[in-house]
């Protein structure tokens, strides 16, 4: 994936202080935003949870590659994945969201997706599930999985 010559892409993600759904621009990631409800950053450099309620909408808004991590806290392969997440969402802001949701205390959208080991990876891509894994993985593997997405397809629909 290739920058976008700082166009705007905007997404929607929620504030984890006060839990309000926000439309940043992807973009200006280094502008760090903050919540129109309580003022407080919203930090996209690191994976956001989100839940039931907000999974799809964040998906389908975003006009960058979404990858979802679906996890349990009791769950020895998804904590090894949580610092490869992190780094992803780190190096890749504004690229990439990376979102994290607790199939323990989010059944709705773990059925939704056939969800049956985890950890699962989920990589959207227009609003629609792109690829998948399951297991944990190395790092490698998910520059890979992020490479495959075609350049700009994650915008492109907003275009039309």
């Amino acid at each position: 994936m290739e920058k976008n010559g700082g166009a705007s892409r905007k997404g929607m993600v929620r504030c984890p202080f006060c839990a309000r759904l926000n439309r940043v621009d992807l973009a200006r990631v280094q502008h760090r935003p903050s919540c129109g409800e309580c003022g407080r950053p919203i930090l996209l450099d690191r994976p956001l949870a989100v839940t039931d309620a907000d999974l799809q909408r964040v998906v389908t808004e975003s006009e960058v590659p979404v990858l979802v991590d679906f996890y349990a806290d009791w769950c020895g392969p998804c904590k090894t994945m949580a610092p490869v997440l992190d780094e992803l969402a780190r190096e890749r802001a504004g690229d990439v969201l990376v979102l994290k949701l607790d199939t323990e205390r989010n059944p709705r959208m773990t059925e939704r997706y056939g969800i049956r080991g985890i950890p699962t990876l989920i990589l959207f891509s227009q609003g629609r599930e792109f690829t998948r894994q399951t297991g944990a993985v190395p790092r490698s593997r998910l520059d890979d999985l992020l490479a495959s997405v075609p350049p700009g397809a994650a915008s492109s629909r907003r275009s039309k």
